[in-house]
Order: structure tokens, then C-alpha cells, then sequence
């Protein structure tokens, strides 16, 4: 244990990114300092939002990583020395780690896990952040009624999955939006929505007509684009909209595509809000220990689909952008 291997952000990727906008490194562990802990970083999240942070400098919740720096990334890991007197080696811990082998933390922003209560990827999806995000966002932002329709874009993905399924508990009937036969025969028959759309092959718009014919009461946007437009198309009186992304645009060349039947807004008196998890982390242990209970009662169901290897990096993060990952993509840092 005196190297480490990185991913270095090398370039701004111009659309789809490459392996050739990273550096793969192997570089010497430094002493630890007062204050700090060495962390081995066994699971990464690989999320959609960490396509944003390549781009360059624009307005946004963080800054971009900048060249050269470790990509950015939030992880699990084993503390492995410690000289902050808040962490002890052998304790599991979650933060802003980065796509390395080991970690080097002050321990600002460090969360414990416990292991013993869920396997490690579990904290990284709907123990984690995309599980604080479906949570609050659907709950707090969208405010579904029982009997509401609400239609999730992206919903095969790791935060859509867990919202469809946080509504039909909630009493509301869910229609997912998600792309392949093979998602959407998974979204009603493992996750129990009770209908589900194939943009690849289907008419989106004339689909959301048949499914919510008395229009959509919530729509928890993971996509933007089209899907974006053909479901405000297609708003209820008083709906909410839920923006938490817009991965169909983040590859993008060009500039971002705004939504062109926003003015559906004002028709219906509806309201579009967009859902940031960090607004919530006070509240963490509310979503963390209701949606654990589900998980146990077997009422919410999670998939993770792990990728074993850090050198894969790039080639598995791009998984995210091609809909080949089932479910919420982890990679195993082996």
C-alpha cells in the first residue's frame, strides 16, 4: 500500500466521453496529516450528474473538476489509517472520494455506513444519494395525491426505479418511461407500475394519452428533451413537475434544448421545480430509515448492476448514456 491508481480529468469531453479525456495514473501515497484519513475506496457511484462536472466552468451547484484533478465521484470505502480522532481504522464511510484506489479525506463530509445492515453498493443507490433524491423529490416537490397518475422518465434508472415504486406506495398509479423491451417488461412485472413506455419504439406523446388519459398529475423528469415536451403536453390541472435531470442532453454539442410547451404551465396552472439532493441532507435519516424498512418489508425492491475493475472506468461510465446498465451502476474497485 504505497500507490495509488487515479483517473485525472485530461480534457473537456466534447460529447460522448472517451477514454482519451482521462488519465490513468499510478502515484505514491503520501504520510497522512493531522486531521486526515486514508480511506480504501472499494464501490464508486457512477451517476449521470458527473458528466456535468467535466464540462467546463458554467453556473451550477459545484464547480467543474478541473484538469488534472481526480475525477470526481462519491464512493464507499474502508478507513484504513486515521489521524482524525471522528474515524477509526476499519470503519466503512461515504463521500465525495473520487475514481482512485485510496482516498485522502479531512473528513468534512464523510458519512459512517454500516455493512453489517446492507451490502456497500446499496449505500451508494437507495441508501444513498439517488434514494435521498427519489425520496424528497417525489415526496417533498412532486406531492402526489393517492390516486394521482405519476409518470417517471428514465425510470429504469437508479432514481426513477425507486420513485415509480415510492408512488405506488404512496396510493398513486405509476407509468414509467424507459427504453428497451427488456426495462419496460421489468418496470410492471418486478417493480409493479402499472403501465410502462418504450421511447425506442413507441409514440411517447400518443402513448402518455392512452396510459394517462386525464393527464399527468406528477411527472419526475430524469431526461428533459422530447420527453420533456410530449409530457407537458400532457399535464393535469394543478400538476407538478419534477426536474432532477436531463441525461438526454448531457452529451450534447450544442446548446442545452429548453423545453418548447412550457407555456403548458400557465394552461394548466401547473408548477416545474427542480429537486437538489444536498437541499435535503439534513433530513437524510428520515428517507434512509423509511426506505430501509421497505427494503425489508420487501415492499421496495433495488437492483445494482456492479462493474468489477477500476482501469474500466471510462468504458462503464459511459454504460449511463447507452441504457446497457440495469439498475443502479456501481463499479467495484478491485
Amino acid at each position: 500500500m504505497t500507490s495509488n491508481r487515479q483517473f485525472l480529468l485530461a480534457r473537456r469531453p466534447n460529447g460522448a466521453v472517451q477514454r482519451s479525456d482521462f488519465d490513468f495514473v499510478t502515484v505514491p501515497l503520501r504520510a497522512l496529516e493531522e486531521g486526515e484519513v486514508l480511506i480504501y475506496v472499494s464501490h464508486i457511484s457512477l451517476d449521470p450528474a458527473m458528466r456535468g462536472w467535466m464540462n467546463a466552468s458554467t453556473e451550477s451547484y459545484m464547480p467543474p473538476v478541473a484538469l488534472g484533478e481526480v475525477m470526481r465521484a462519491i464512493a464507499v470505502g474502508r478507513v484504513v489509517e486515521s489521524r482524525n480522532p471522528g474515524f477509526a481504522a476499519g470503519e466503512h464511510v461515504s463521500g465525495l472520494l473520487g475514481v482512485q484506489e485510496y482516498a485522502i479525506h479531512n473528513g468534512v463530509g464523510l458519512s459512517k455506513v454500516n455493512p453489517a445492515l446492507a451490502p456497500l453498493p446499496l449505500f451508494l443507490g437507495a441508501l444513498g444519494m439517488p434514494g435521498l433524491t427519489a425520496y424528497f423529490g417525489l415526496l417533498d416537490v412532486g406531492q402526489p395525491k393517492e390516486g394521482d397518475t405519476v409518470v417517471v422518465s428514465g425510470a429504469a434508472g437508479a432514481v426513477g426505479a425507486l420513485v415509480g415504486q415510492i408512488a405506488r406506495i404512496k396510493g398513486a398509479r405509476v407509468v414509467g418511461i424507459a427504453g428497451g423491451a427488456d426495462k419496460v417488461r421489468y418496470l410492471v412485472e418486478e417493480l409493479g407500475f402499472d403501465a410502462a413506455i418504450d421511447y425506442k419504439s413507441e409514440d411517447v406523446a400518443a402513448a402518455l394519452r392512452q396510459h394517462a388519459p386525464k393527464g399527468i398529475d406528477v411527472f419526475f423528469d430524469n431526461v428533459g428533451g422530447a420527453i420533456l415536451d410530449a409530457a407537458l403536453a400532457n399535464l393535469a390541472h394543478g400538476a407538478h413537475v419534477v426536474i432532477c435531470g436531463a441525461i438526454s442532453q448531457y452529451n450534447s454539442t450544442e446548446a442545452v434544448s429548453g423545453p418548447s410547451n412550457y407555456l403548458q404551465l400557465l394552461v394548466k396552472r401547473a408548477t416545474m421545480r427542480g429537486v437538489m439532493v444536498a437541499d435535503y441532507y439534513p433530513r437524510a435519516m428520515e428517507a434512509i430509515t423509511t426506505m430501509g424498512g421497505w427494503i425489508q418489508a420487501g415492499t421496495l425492491k433495488t437492483r445494482e448492476h456492479v462493474v468489477q475493475g477500476l482501469d474500466t472506468f471510462p468504458e462503464t461510465f459511459a454504460k449511463l448514456f447507452t441504457g446497457a446498465n440495469q439498475g443502479k451502476l456501481v463499479l467495484q474497485v478491485v
